[in-house]
């Protein structure tokens, strides 16, 4: 005899049902993100895409802006993961924020719309919801232990406060993936211009704020 799946009650499969099509009408923006732009993401065409008419979309969600909060919410879910894997991984290590920095422009070339709605500004008056904002805040938690564990384990001795120390890594890392995605984003990272410049990065922090770096320092001094 074989086996079959249990039927759900109706309820559960219109639940189910519903969370199904949620899914593909995100997946269908991102799609018409990527084409047409982040800011132009059209409703008609993302309702063609999942095979029904605009005013449908709103048995799903609100409106635009509420389909921009959703995938907000899910992209800093997905950045945050795999930052939290490599804190695991690398923990506070000169390696670790390399594989960081190569890790967010990786992130930028395999989902290039959501790179945007979550670290630019593409679309003008759009707030994330407090889900999105709570998923920020976790990000910056993640980047600041990250930095701390660093500071801690001796690796990472900067002359300025963790928070400023944070930011300046967070420009530096922002500056190269944006250069390198407006430039050359049919190349990985690691190439071109500006991808290549990350392991010259690391070492040129690593010098300046690395264990060495204060005896350098006393030395020149002396």
């Amino acid at each position: 005899m074989s086996s079959s799946q249990p039927i759900l009650p109706p309820k559960a499969r219109q639940q189910r049902n519903h969370a199904e099509m949620r899914a593909a009408i995100l997946q269908a923006a991102r799609a018409v993100m990527r084409e047409q732009g982040v800011a132009d993401l059209n409703l008609q065409e993302v309702a063609r895409r999942v095979g029904m008419r605009a005013p449908s979309l709103y048995n799903y969600f609100d409106g635009r802006n509420a389909i921009y909060a959703a995938l907000f919410a899910d992209g800093m879910r997905l950045y945050c993961d795999r930052l939290e894997a490599l804190h695991a991984q690398y923990g506070g290590t000169w390696e670790g924020l390399q594989k960081v920095m190569e890790g967010y422009l990786a992130f930028g070339l395999e989902h290039p719309e959501l790179y945007q709605l979550l670290f630019e500004r593409p679309v003008p008056g759009f707030v994330p919801s407090d889900e999105g904002l709570e998923q920020s805040q976790r990000l910056l938690g993640i980047a600041r232990r990250m930095a701390g564990d660093a500071v801690t384990a001796g690796t990472l001795q900067p002359p300025v406060s963790l928070d400023v120390t944070v930011n300046l890594v967070v420009a530096l890392m922002h500056g190269i993936t944006a250069l390198h995605l407006a430039n050359e984003p049919h190349l990985p990272s690691g190439e071109g211009r500006f991808g290549s410049l990350i392991p010259v990065m690391i070492d040129l922090l690593s010098r300046a704020w690395g264990q060495d770096s204060q005896s350098e320092s006393q030395i020149s001094q002396g």
